[in-house]
């Protein structure tokens, strides 16, 4: 009777293993049978950055300078820079303006600070530059320049009222690329000197704001 019963028992542990292994070939088959859905997704074509790889810039700028107490005139240059690193440059510039009287030559009438020939304002300087914020700078919805926002300053010399004099220089201002090989910059300096025009020398500040535009070789 108990071999019976064993039997039975093994007969049916069998058939139960037979149909769950049945049941698995059936599922993995309905798995394989399933299609495998791909997304259609649209790529965006990605442009690199126009940056030139040239380290060299030159180029021409105009803008306006107030000399301290000889009024507001038009301002002439030209600039040269070497790109060190992605953040460092050096700069040399030059410019040149001319001056107006002084209040005190307006209203004494006759009396003249300066000849004409030394009213002329000119500098130059050598600067360090940093470049702060490199990006991009958006014009209209769909037009991205390249754009950085840098800090400089330096030291150099000016020529004015028939004497050169040490100057100091700092600012800051903004280089637009609209080409890989031409920038655009916007420029705020400030010149400072040491003056004696009436025998009592005093440091004066000259303002420049300036735009300009450079090439890359």
């Amino acid at each position: 009777m108990e071999s019976r019963i064993l039997v039975l028992f093994l007969i049916a542990a069998g058939a139960l293993v037979g149909g769950c292994g049945r049941g698995g070939l059936v599922q993995a088959e309905d798995r394989e049978a399933v299609p495998v859905i791909e997304p259609e997704i649209d790529r965006r074509e990605i442009e690199p950055a126009d940056i030139d790889t040239e380290d060299f810039e030159v180029g021409v700028f105009a803008g306006q300078m107030s000399v301290e107490d000889f009024g507001v005139n038009t301002v002439l240059g030209a600039r040269f820079a070497y790109h060190i690193t992605e953040k460092y440059f050096v700069e040399l510039t030059g410019g040149v303006t001319d001056t107006d009287r002084t209040s005190f030559e307006r209203l004494s009438g006759a009396a003249q600070l300066l000849t004409d020939s030394q009213r002329e304002y000119s500098y130059y300087n050598l600067s360090m530059g940093y470049n702060i914020f490199p990006g991009e700078s958006f014009v209209g919805r769909k037009r991205a320049l390249n754009s950085s926002f840098y800090v400089i300053g330096g030291v150099g010399s000016t020529s004015f009222a028939g004497d050169d004099r040490f100057t100091l220089n700092f600012g800051a201002g903004m280089r637009f690329l609209p080409l890989d090989w031409v920038a655009i910059h916007a420029d705020v300096r400030e010149h400072i000197l040491d003056v004696d025009l009436l025998g009592e020398e005093k440091t004066s500040h000259n303002l420049e704001a300036h735009i300009g535009i450079t090439f890359f070789f």
